[in-house]
């Protein structure tokens, strides 16, 4: 470890131990699971790089997204999003949920999830291998350090944007906003 990295922990422990600890709960569908459990097991060893898998959305800060988002479970993904507690990071992996990948044609597939959550990273691939998770990772480090994983407060900033795309997709939602949402204010 150089003199710099040394410094950015003592002027910034609260960032180095969100960059370092990213406790990960994991949204899997279909063929999205596949690439999950090489990661987190000994080949790859996910864990010496702080990435340590979690049971519930209130424990983690990284949320992970992969294979494909139908219209069902883009609400459970929201509402895993808004438990989680700030600040927290979402990467989206494999095509499915960048752009629909083998479904979008499908009436019931979602093919731009950053319109309903803030992503801060993809992975593109079907399904992308394990090397890519890890450049991935580091990524988001860099991400982290530079100030640029924002999603959390894009998210509260442009909250109504987001919860008027859910509302129109769903027909409005069984849960309050999350923030506070002026409905009388001029667009």
């Amino acid at each position: 470890m150089d003199r710099k990295s040394i410094i950015k922990w003592i002027k910034e422990p609260g960032k180095m131990g969100h960059k370092y600890s990213l406790w990960a709960v994991y949204f899997c569908t279909g063929c999205g699971i596949i690439e999950i459990p090489p990661v987190i097991t000994s080949r790859w060893d996910a864990e010496r790089f702080g990435v340590i898998p979690v049971a519930t959305p209130r424990q983690a800060n990284l949320f992970m997204i992969t294979g494909y988002v139908s219209l069902k479970t883009l609400k459970a993904i929201i509402r895993t999003y808004e438990q989680m507690p700030e600040p927290k990071y979402t990467v989206a992996f494999g095509s499915c949920p960048i752009n629909g990948g083998m479904y979008w044609d499908s009436y019931n597939t979602i093919k731009h999830i950053d319109k309903y959550i803030p992503i801060d990273g993809w992975i593109a691939g079907c399904m992308p291998r394990p090397e890519a998770i890890f450049i991935a990772v580091t990524k988001l480090w860099m991400m982290i350090d530079k100030g640029a994983a924002t999603g959390y407060i894009r998210y509260r900033k442009n909250y109504k944007f987001y919860r008027r795309n859910q509302e129109k997709l769903f027909g409005g939602l069984l849960w309050p906003p999350l923030y506070p949402v002026d409905e009388n204010e001029n667009e």
